[in-house]
């Protein structure tokens, strides 16, 4: 009853014009940025950041608007996974399989609706369970000293890589370089400078939004400028949309698809590491394995369509559970959000249900409220949403650059962090050329401190003695879930990534 009496309250606070108006911009603006090929949710939330710190929200609107970007983000990137046969970020892939013959049948229309009712449900359960999961793991969390915070953070490192990573050597690399920069700034101990090379605007430290709108959305604009695509990726094809509403034979077949979808990929989404594109992809393998008994999928069959969208926002909603309980985030997008807590003087974690509880709640009410304006949102605006595919890169990329600098300038009214963000930009493009995945710098960046000041208290605690660190059962689970969680992506994640492209080879076959 204290669990539905908080999530009362937390409707109570989302529940005002200026909230319900911000989650209609943010489902709106990351319907856009999902649809979109090659933005995706990391860099949807990464390039509005500096709206919310421009307008001057609070705590509650400014994630209330960056969550809402995050599921209209992951609703948008069927857009073109079904239209094009192009997936709008990694976990779309999965849709492109049975969502491109699907219009090329001329079932356009009723593959994106069921597309967002799918969406809706997988986010819809993801919610309930994170309402239901994330206080548990409160209970669990205030267990934890030095030593077990310093292995949550360590298991954090060796598994965001997960199964998106193609070589965890450039994964542990990326950690070491987030961690690398979180060293620079004065020593919280000590008092001494560290890494700031004479340059007094070092001396706090890198700050987070800098380093994320430079590593996401400069870098995006920098690849363009290399690849130089004037034109946009529907130049060419012929957008048929036909019926908007799936008949309700399909709903009906489709709904245990989406039932056990949503719970599969929830589980994916609370695993550190996993997100959604592990869930996607374990969702429609799964259900083929199960349902496909006339090898329909592949050639248009609606529960192809289902089963990933289902499973990828069920994911999406998973992530935020250790991110809100743990302060560990669960995916590349929740890394940004986190983020986004700390910049707003918020900690994640244990004790962010007792001291923030308007703030955890009105988010999780916001999302309830989010998911039923994208199904809205997305039903009858499929033909608007459709015609944004034909925006240039050229017309893009230029508002993606000025947001970036004016946002940045508009929170610190700093010229230095402008060129730091340039730096980040041009930092993030290279990295990016050699396929190095920039969401463990992120988190290096984001919980580098937190993690020297748990292993300095640790062993301050125990008299410089070592092995405080496996000196508890809490401790040395964890260091076997971080082990096994950096061992297993290396036989584990060929085989998910082979599968995935596989499937999207198969689609292309189709185009």
């Amino acid at each position: 009853m204290d669990t539905l009496s908080s999530l009362a309250d937390g409707f109570v606070i989302a529940l005002t014009w200026q909230n319900i108006g911000l989650a209609l911009l943010g489902c709106f603006l990351g319907t856009i940025m999902g649809a979109l090929p090659g933005l995706g949710p990391s860099n949807g939330v990464a390039i509005l950041i500096p709206l919310a710190f421009t307008l001057g929200l609070a705590a509650t609107p400014s994630l209330i608007l960056l969550t809402s970007v995050y599921y209209g983000a992951m609703y948008g990137g069927r857009i073109s996974s079904i239209l094009l046969n192009i997936p709008g970020d990694e976990p779309a892939m999965m849709t492109c399989i049975d969502g491109y013959p699907m219009a090329q049948k001329g079932m356009a229309g009723e593959a994106l609706s069921l597309s967002g009712i799918s969406s809706f449900v997988g986010a819809f359960f993801a919610t309930w369970g994170l309402i239901l999961l994330a206080p548990q793991l409160v209970k669990i969390a205030l267990l934890f000293g030095p030593a077990e915070y310093f292995a949550l953070f360590a298991l954090a490192f060796m598994t965001l890589g997960g199964v998106s990573s193609t070589n965890q050597a450039k994964s542990a690399f990326a950690a070491a370089l987030g961690l690398g920069f979180a060293m620079i700034g004065v020593d919280s101990q000590t008092g001494v400078p560290r890494f700031t090379f004479g340059e007094v605007h070092l001396y706090d430290g890198l700050d987070f939004l800098v380093a994320i709108v430079g590593l996401f959305a400069l870098s995006e604009v920098f690849i363009f400028l290399e690849n130089r695509h004037g034109e946009a990726s529907a130049k060419g094809k012929t957008i048929v949309i036909g019926r908007l509403t799936p008949p309700m034979s399909m709903l009906k077949a489709c709904t245990p698809t989406m039932l056990r979808s949503s719970f599969v990929g929830f589980l994916a989404g609370v695993l550190p590491g996993a997100g959604a594109s592990l869930g996607s992809f374990l969702s429609y393998s799964l259900e083929k394995r199960m349902v496909d008994k006339d090898g329909t999928f592949g050639t248009g069959d609606p529960r192809g369509v289902a089963a990933p969208e289902a499973g990828n926002n069920a994911a999406a909603g998973g992530a935020l559970v250790p991110m809100l309980a743990l302060g560990v985030p669960g995916s590349g997008t929740t890394a940004v959000l986190l983020a986004v807590l700390l910049s707003l003087n918020i900690t994640p974690g244990p004790l962010l249900f007792s001291n923030n509880p308007d703030v955890v709640w009105g988010l999780i009410a916001a999302l309830f409220i989010a998911n039923f304006m994208l199904l809205a949102l997305n039903i009858p605006m499929v033909g608007i949403f459709t015609r944004l595919l034909l925006v240039p890169p050229r017309v893009l990329m230029p508002v993606v650059a000025m947001v970036s600098f004016v946002g940045i300038y508009g929170i610190s009214g700093s010229s230095f962090d402008l060129l730091v963000m340039i730096g980040f930009g041009l930092l993030g493009w290279v990295l990016r050329k050699f396929d190095v995945p920039l969401v463990p710098i992120i988190l290096g960046t984001l919980l580098g401190n937190a993690m020297e000041n748990n292993l300095r208290r640790a062993i301050t605690i125990d008299n410089g003695n070592w092995w405080t660190l496996i000196d508890s059962p809490l401790a040395i689970g964890l260091w076997i879930v971080a082990i096994i969680g950096f061992i297993l992506p290396l036989f584990f994640a060929r085989k998910v990534r082979s599968g995935m492209q596989r499937g999207d080879a198969e689609g292309a076959t189709r185009d």
